[in-house]
């Protein structure tokens, strides 16, 4: 696999510092937004196996959360569907985010903080309110899938390279910042 390197597609530069002034009131909104992603992995692989497209042995399939204080990292891993780091281009790097005006509009008539990152499909990027960095390990359950490492740390840039995972699946690890 090829290193790549690019920006996240957003319209606004200041995403992120929108996300931690309004929404760290309520910061466990993480651990549900990336614990609900892993559990839709799961249920996705699930369906498709009923449907005969994914082939294989499921095994048990399973979502974990672990703490490693010395690293000071919080893992979310899953064996669901796993991404290509194409996939990971398309749902992780695009961002459905209509403009700081149009935010702190709907913000007034939000009426808590998981309404307002639903409605801007920020679930993933609630990690930057506990982390000052996070890294995506993934492999896609299709044949012959490469796996791919995508990092980030909480700017607008971003960095796909090969990964190291070898069974399919993903680990969101948050690289917790100082504060939380």
């Amino acid at each position: 696999m090829v290193q790549e390197k690019g920006t996240i597609s957003i319209h606004t530069e200041n995403i992120f510092p929108i996300i931690k002034k309004f929404l760290y009131s309520d910061n466990e909104i993480f651990l549900r937004e990336l614990v609900s992603n892993a559990v839709d992995a799961v249920q996705k692989l699930k369906r498709l196996s009923a449907l005969g497209q994914a082939g294989g042995e499921l095994g048990d399939l399973r979502v974990k959360v672990s703490v490693d204080e010395a690293a000071k990292t919080i893992t979310v891993s899953d064996n669901g569907i796993g991404m290509t780091a194409d996939e990971i281009k398309k749902y992780i790097n695009q961002i459905a985010f209509s403009g700081a005006t149009e935010f702190m509009e709907k913000f007034k008539e939000a009426k808590d903080a998981q309404e307002i990152i639903g409605r801007f499909g920020l679930g993933f990027y609630s990690a930057f309110m506990v982390a000052d960095k996070v890294e995506i390990q993934t492999k896609s359950y299709l044949p012959d899938a490469e796996p791919a490492r995508w990092l980030c740390d909480g700017s607008t840039e971003f960095e796909i390279t090969e990964g190291s995972r070898t069974e399919r699946g993903t680990d969101v690890i948050l690289y917790i910042n100082t504060e939380s």
